[in-house]
């Protein structure tokens, strides 16, 4: 990981903590963590948005809002996640939106193939 990447996910987990710290509890976002979860992502957070995996062979997570960025995870189909914000990016087949997700890694995955479990998830 190169050391501008290592600074981009210090910024975003610094802000993200900070806004989840001030937050409060809303009742458009997930609450109920009883979804099947897969492997070690921590998804009983009660104050991110819920989503499911719908690219049939699975979904690699990148660094950044872009198919040409690194892959540095990967979501297996119907896998339910964790979605802290949206952001516009690259368009993945006329869909330009990007959910960050907040399953440990931080990492971004195209919107296109993760379909929302309730709430749209809010702007980053």
């Amino acid at each position: 990981m190169s050391l501008r990447t290592a600074f981009i996910r210090l910024g975003i987990t610094v802000a993200g903590g900070a806004l989840v710290a001030g937050a409060a509890a809303s009742p458009a976002l997930a609450g109920d963590d009883r979804d099947d979860h897969h492997g070690s992502h921590d998804s009983s957070h009660s104050r991110y948005y819920k989503g499911r995996i719908s690219a049939p062979g699975g979904l690699n997570l990148r660094d950044k809002p872009t198919r040409g960025s690194a892959v540095i995870g990967f979501a297996e189909y119907g896998e339910v996640v964790s979605i802290f914000c949206k952001t516009p990016g690259e368009s993945i087949q006329g869909n330009p939106l990007w959910y960050l997700l907040a399953d440990g890694t931080w990492a971004w995955g195209a919107a296109r193939y993760i379909d929302n479990i309730g709430a749209s998830p809010r702007w980053c």
